[in-house]
């Protein structure tokens, strides 16, 4: 499209569609500026008494219209630059009345807790105040419990009930009995007269396998596209923080870093130290997760992101052949929630699979299966 068609479809978005002098979207961007017309329209049309986000009478259904305002927000920040999206949301909240879904504590307590709900509040954390934030939190510490007794148990199903002959166990059941440890132990007790061996010592294995500690290093791109696989990695890394053969640490990041390891067996806190947006630098992230890694042998890099790189491709994939170089594992996680599925640089993608990550998406049960058997 020429610079023409371009400034003339931008005055056509903003004068809309029933300005005098109507005129046409143009040129092979047409779908999407009409794209952005449509979510501007169900925010701006309020003005004349008409939106499907609407208030009074028809928000009854405050449960219901949860995922409409989350899919509403999702399309907005997918469409407009960081800048406009504030702008847009700050409008939505302010002047349109969509605040009482997120600012009004009582509304916020009788909304129904679920995933799409969780989204929206991440998403609008920042503008809450102190009450309704405190509201807010209960709402994500019930999602997030409720994900995290859905996936702890097929998680932790591929580290543990392997027995471990080494190791004693406080569980004394015939199932954990040590047979030959027992008999070995007890044969100075061999009563010659009765022909049986006196047990007077009964051992037991344990069925956790020891390991070496594995340090597990979770980088998550927290770009408003990754918000479903921000929630599970948060989730997940609660998961692991609490298994015993792993040391796990978990980082944010955009253009910038913070490393939230502090927080890494409480997600909430995890997910509320999280701001989504801005730009993505997977290069700079991994950097910093090497400072975290004091055993490349017994390192997992799990890095969630869709790959799209907002710094240098080349020194994204020289960092990451250096890091397989040492003896670390890799992982990308292009997705990381239920549906498992991709939305990614492909051709990124492949680049890193070819000198030896692993690359793509995966419900959290697979990756689990997955890191066992890396540390088994």
């Amino acid at each position: 499209m020429d610079r023409r068609e371009e400034n003339l479809n931008k005055w056509r978005l903003i004068l809309g569609k029933n300005s005098e002098g109507h005129i046409d979207f143009s040129g092979a961007d047409k779908p999407s500026f009409s794209e952005m017309e449509a979510v501007l329209d169900s925010l701006y049309e309020r003005e004349y008494g008409d939106s499907v986000y609407r208030s009074g009478e028809r928000a009854a259904g405050l449960g219901g219209s949860a995922p409409n305002v989350a899919e509403w927000i999702n399309r907005v920040r997918k469409l407009f630059p960081k800048k406009t999206v504030e702008l847009i949301e700050k409008q939505a909240l302010e002047h349109f009345n969509m605040t009482e879904l997120l600012t009004d504590k009582k509304v916020l307590s009788q909304m129904e807790p679920n995933m799409e709900l969780l989204k929206t509040i991440l998403q609008f954390k920042s503008l809450m105040k102190s009450d309704v934030l405190k509201e807010a939190k209960k709402i994500i510490k019930k999602v997030v419990d409720e994900l995290t007794d859905k996936m702890q148990s097929e998680v932790k199903r591929s580290y543990l009930g392997k027995l471990d002959r080494n190791m004693p166990s406080n569980v004394k059941s015939v199932r954990n009995l040590d047979v030959k440890k027992t008999i070995r132990r007890n044969l100075k007790n061999y009563d010659s007269e009765n022909n049986h061996i006196v047990l007077k010592d009964v051992y037991f294995n344990s069925r956790t396998k020891r390991h070496n500690k594995w340090r597990v290093i979770i980088a998550v791109d927290e770009s408003g596209s990754m918000l479903d696989s921000v929630i599970y990695s948060a989730v997940m890394a609660g998961i692991f923080a609490k298994l015993p053969m792993m040391d796990t640490r978990i980082v944010i990041f955009d253009t910038n870093v913070v490393d939230l390891s502090e927080y890494v067996d409480d997600p909430v806190e995890t997910l509320m130290g999280m701001q989504l947006g801005g730009g993505t630098d997977i290069n700079n992230a991994l950097r910093y997760c090497e400072t975290l890694c004091t055993a490349p042998n017994e390192t997992i890099y799990v890095t969630v992101t869709d790959l799209y790189e907002g710094g240098s491709p080349a020194q994204l994939v020289k960092t990451c052949k250096d890091i397989i170089d040492s003896g670390s594992k890799m992982i990308f996680l292009t997705a990381l929630d239920r549906e498992a599925n991709p939305a990614y640089d492909v051709h990124m993608g492949q680049e890193l699979a070819d000198i030896g990550a692993f690359v793509g998406a995966m419900t959290p049960e697979m990756l689990g299966d997955y890191i066992g058997k890396m540390i088994k």
